[in-house]
């Protein structure tokens, strides 16, 4: 296992954006003044998460190589396959870290037990600290207990495509409506204007899925390894000419939704990551579907 190598992947803390934004911790300690908050709270959470990538770095298998990247940087980030990923943080940051794996394991941490909802980062400092040693003395990492959790994948007629693992995103690139045609896998299609739509596995069914499903008056939703997705049209717009029909459905394994876009541009990103998209321009056509690439959740 000379080979092996851990990926750690973190984002700034509160604390090194404010000091970034602000200069010193003087400047930064009066900002939250000024808004009911104190600095103490806010060092609290930055040595939470320091002392929980201290745990895993000090855990890592001896032969193994390291490395680290930070959320911002995960697009320039080259990952191989044998990695074994450990995500240190929040439960989006597992979210926006799926798109650019390709099978590898991924261990998610929890550096605030209690505090996070934990549907991703599973583990405690400790737990994982003692999994990456049990690995080092007897394990390989093909034989981690994984939950294979569905992604959703939206591809462009030019060969681009992009993945989520919450959902994807396809809309106007401002607040404007939305223009395109929209055609179901049963052979139905509608013309449509409105402020998007979403395409939804069953790990983001508990977040922006779930919340439309809930205004809508419940929907029965797909659970994380469900092959199946969900999705959702955004305040479809009546007019002589769009249609408000097709708003909601489920797609299963093998079956798409085919956008043709019919507004100037329309944009494509997964799992909130704007800045990592695709652009549809006029008369383009967009499939999307399930992913080809299940993250591999360590349990």
């Amino acid at each position: 296992m000379a080979n092996q190598r851990l990926v750690i992947v973190r984002r700034r803390t509160e604390l090194q954006e404010l000091l970034d934004r602000h200069a010193t911790r003087g400047q930064a300690e009066f900002f939250l003044r000024t808004r009911g908050r104190t600095i103490a709270e806010v060092q609290e959470r930055n040595d939470r998460l320091e002392a929980a990538l201290a745990s895993v770095r000090a855990a890592v298998p001896g032969e193994w190589r390291q490395a680290e990247v930070e959320r911002a940087d995960l697009s320039r980030f080259l990952f191989t396959a044998d990695d074994v990923i450990a995500v240190v943080g929040q439960d989006g940051l597992v979210a926006n870290m799926a798109k650019y794996l390709n099978g590898q394991p991924v261990i998610g941490i929890d550096p605030e037990p209690g505090v996070n909802p934990g549907i991703l980062v599973r583990h405690s400092p400790e737990a994982a600290a003692a999994l990456l040693q049990r690995l080092g003395a007897a394990g390989r990492p093909e034989q981690l207990s994984c939950h294979q959790l569905t992604t959703v994948t939206a591809r462009l007629d030019d060969g681009q495509e992009l993945s989520g693992l919450n959902e994807v995103f396809i809309g106007h690139t401002s607040h404007q409506s939305a223009r395109y045609r929209l055609a179901l896998p049963d052979g139905r299609s509608e013309r449509q204007s409105s402020s998007g739509m979403i395409v939804s596995t069953g790990t983001g069914a508990t977040g922006w899925c779930a919340s439309i499903a809930l205004e809508r008056g419940g929907r029965a939703l797909p659970g994380p390894t469900d092959t199946r997705l969900a999705w959702f049209v955004r305040e479809a717009w009546p007019s002589p000419i769009t249609g408000t029909s097709l708003t909601e459905g489920l797609l299963e394994s093998g079956e798409s939704l085919r956008v043709t876009v019919a507004s100037d541009q329309l944009v494509v990103f997964g799992d909130g990551m704007e800045g990592d998209r695709l652009i549809a321009s006029w008369g383009q056509e967009l499939e999307v579907g399930l992913g080809a690439r299940p993250l591999r959740l360590v349990v």
